[in-house]
């Protein structure tokens, strides 16, 4: 990685101070139509966000984008995505027609190692369903950026770091996924529209809670430490990879606040919270 170039190519976007960096609990995609706690607060901030400096661009790690290798997304226009079954017609009718940045995009591939570009791919539901609170008028460009399925916890971490710059350059990054996500451990508590969270779940989102809150980031690529509730908290990586981009990207002495803080439904965590 070549950071200079990476640096002078980037000159094109004025520098800023540092954006904030976000991880958003995503949960159900049906958290696009519905009016909850947790979407009564993603509008609150995306009022917040507004009042401040606006991104240029927003760059989000979803948990729905998993690849061999890890590619952004050049397309001018990024297609809505509907990657899920069996919800009402009106959340397959929603879109979300923000533009990408093909300039940006290709500034990461040319200098950033390891990262390709495709157009094959979109703006999956852990993008589109939180940013449709955020920024409703999807008039800010956005770009994804994947997850190397390949690559270790270690990895991840250590890749988002060479992403700070863009913090600089007007760039808000988004992590989406769940710090606890465990579908089958939840899905009897969903068909008896039973809220109550497991003991496990909750005791993992405390755990994940205490490490940030100790500054000790990259002890959560060590999840299996916090014995039984972690291996049950995230039976597969792809939600808990995108805390790792965000917590990645926080500098030393950055205030971390959590937003929002829900466990429900046996093994789903809504927590959400923000770096900067």
């Amino acid at each position: 990685m070549n950071l200079s170039q990476l640096h002078t190519t980037a000159a094109s976007f004025p520098k800023t101070a540092p954006m904030p960096v976000l991880f958003i609990g995503h949960g159900s995609p049906m958290n696009a139509l519905e009016d909850n706690a947790f979407t009564r607060r993603l509008r609150q901030l995306g009022q917040q966000l507004r009042e401040g400096p606006r991104p240029n661009t927003i760059l989000v790690v979803s948990a729905h984008w998993q690849t061999r290798g890890t590619f952004v997304t050049g397309n001018q226009r990024p297609a809505t995505i509907h990657d899920f079954g069996g919800f009402p017609q009106a959340l397959f009718d929603m879109q979300y027609p923000a533009p990408g940045s093909p300039t940006l995009a290709q500034s990461i591939v040319e200098h950033v190692e390891e990262v390709h570009s495709t157009n094959d791919w979109g703006l999956d539901h852990g993008t589109w369903t939180v940013l449709h609170h955020l920024y409703p008028q999807a008039d800010v460009p956005v770009l994804q950026l994947s997850l190397d399925y390949t690559k270790p916890l270690d990895w991840h971490f250590d890749f988002a770091r060479q992403l700070q710059f863009l913090r600089e350059r007007g760039v808000l990054i988004v992590g989406s996924g769940n710090i606890v996500h465990n579908l089958r451990e939840s899905m009897p508590r969903f068909m008896n529209s039973d809220p109550r969270p497991h003991a496990w779940a909750t005791e993992f989102d405390h755990w994940f809670k205490s490490q940030v809150e100790g500054g000790d980031y990259r002890a959560l690529v060590r999840y299996e430490q916090a014995g039984a509730s972690g291996r049950l908290a995230v039976p597969t990586l792809d939600h808990y990879l995108p805390t790792l981009y965000t917590l990645g990207l926080a500098g030393r002495q950055e205030p971390v606040q959590h937003l929002f803080e829900e466990v429900s439904y046996g093994g789903i965590s809504m927590r959400t919270f923000m770096v900067g």
